[in-house]
C-alpha cells in the first residue's frame, strides 16, 4: 500500500476551499519506512520502483561490513547489539538500525554509514576496537582474508 504525500487540498489564501486541480499520480506516492531490525540472519525484500528499477530493502540484519580505518580493510562481522541511534532514541531500544547508528560488533563499536532500508546492506566504520577485535583483526590480516 502506498502513502500519498501530496497536499492538493490546501486551503487557498482567500479562505474558500476549492476542488483539487490535479489528478493524483502514482509516482507521487511514498512508502512506509523500512525499519531494519537486528536478528539472527539477514532477510531482504526486493521492491520495484519508478523506471523499472529495484530497491533492496534489508528487513532483518545479522551482519555488517565493517571497515577498519587503520588497516584499510573490510570485514564481514556479526552485529551484537545497537548502542544508540542519533535520529530517534527509541530505535536503539526497539533494535532498529538506521544510518548513523552506533552498533556493537565482534570487532568493537562501529558507526553505520549506509542506509539499510534503501541499500539492502549495512556498511559501517570502526570507531573503537575491543581487545577481542584487535586479536581478530590481527589474525585475519595474518591469514590474508579480508572477508
Amino acid at each position: 500500500m502506498g502513502v500519498y504525500q501530496g497536499n492538493d487540498l490546501k486551503k487557498p489564501s482567500g479562505g474558500k476551499k476549492r476542488p483539487h486541480q490535479k489528478v493524483k499520480r502514482k509516482y507521487w506516492m511514498g512508502r512506509f519506512p523500512t525499519e531494519t531490525r537486528l536478528g539472527d540472519r539477514d532477510k531482504r525484500q526486493l521492491i520495484r520502483v519508478r523506471g523499472g528499477n529495484y530497491k533492496v530493502r534489508l528487513k532483518v540484519a545479522a551482519f555488517a561490513n565493517v571497515v577498519d580505518p587503520e588497516t584499510k580493510r573490510a570485514f564481514k562481522v556479526r552485529i551484537l547489539r545497537i548502542l544508540e541511534t542519533p535520529d530517534n532514541p527509541h530505535h536503539a531500544r526497539r533494535g532498529i538500525i538506521t544510518k548513523g547508528a552506533i552498533i556493537e560488533t565482534e570487532l568493537g563499536k562501529a558507526k553505520v554509514t549506509s542506509r539499510p532500508g534503501q541499500d539492502g546492506v549495512i556498511n559501517a566504520v570502526l570507531i573503537e576496537k575491543s581487545e577481542r577485535g584487535r586479536q581478530l583483526i590481527e589474525q585475519m590480516v595474518r591469514q590474508g582474508s579480508s572477508a
